[in-house]
């Protein structure tokens, strides 16, 4: 799902691409709610979904307005890197809970992963600052998604 680039883009151009990627994202989350069975696990992939929905509405708006105004900066919230343990790149109908939890945070990395290579991208340039903001962003959904995912799923030693 992530495309690595070897040019910086113009504010409008980095937009676009961002926004696609969102889009293609989103359409992943919907084949997964589609797929699943369980209607915990459906729940938890909608409300991923719904986020998602806000981050292509962000970015929808700042080309519509030819703008994007950095937020948060660039502090990066620590994650676990679940990913790579517990990641699920597709689901079966009778999904549970928590491989719904661990396919989210599988989608979620890659919009991270995206970010990232797209900041890199564009290091040194105007556009650098706009993905190390929704890089920001993506750290702290992952971190919340395996926050959530440690509380249900991990049992303590």
């Amino acid at each position: 799902m992530s495309k690595q680039s070897a040019v910086c883009y113009t504010l409008d151009a980095a937009l676009e691409e961002a926004i696609d990627f969102e889009n293609n994202l989103f359409h992943s989350f919907l084949q997964a709610i589609r797929t699943v069975q369980s209607k915990a696990a459906s729940t938890i992939l909608r409300d991923a979904a719904a986020k998602r929905l806000k981050y292509k509405q962000k970015l929808e708006l700042a080309r519509l307005e030819d703008d994007f105004t950095v937020g948060k900066g660039d502090k990066k919230a620590p994650t676990m890197n679940l990913d790579k343990r517990i990641g699920v790149k597709s689901l079966e109908s009778n999904a549970d809970p928590r491989s719904a939890l661990a396919h989210a945070i599988h989608l979620v990395n890659a919009a991270l992963i995206f970010y990232e290579e797209m900041a890199q991208s564009c290091s040194g340039a105007p556009m650098h600052k706009v993905f190390i903001t929704l890089d920001a962003d993506q750290r702290e959904l992952l971190q919340q998604l395996e926050d959530e995912y440690e509380e249900h799923f991990m049992t303590e030693n």
